[in-house]
């Protein structure tokens, strides 16, 4: 008598992990674990850099408002443009003529 029904799931035989894959090496004492655990251990530094991580987590004016921050942004590029060729025209004409 057959089933309609798939097979169930199949064990799979355990697979041997390599010594360093199950006993790897401690983690290297570096300088900078060294400052992180001086400032976890100090409650004052440890809610500091809880604060500048909330800082860095914020939304930014410009991701709230990014076609108004496009808009201006070229603005403020094109009269910058419009400035420095300006300027190198002005440069120009001052040394052509000999006025400097």
């Amino acid at each position: 008598m057959t089933s309609d029904r798939p097979p169930g799931h199949e064990h799979r035989a355990r697979v041997d992990l390599p010594d360093w894959m199950r006993h790897p090496t401690p983690r290297r004492r570096t300088p900078a674990r060294y400052l992180d655990d001086l400032i976890e251990s100090w409650p004052a530094l440890r809610a500091a850099r809880r604060a500048v991580w909330h800082w860095r987590g914020r939304t930014r004016w410009s991701e709230s408002h990014p076609h108004l921050v496009a808009v201006l942004s070229f603005a403020v590029a094109a009269v910058l443009g419009t400035a420095l060729v300006t300027g190198a025209y002005y440069l120009l004409a001052l040394a052509t003529s000999g006025e400097y």
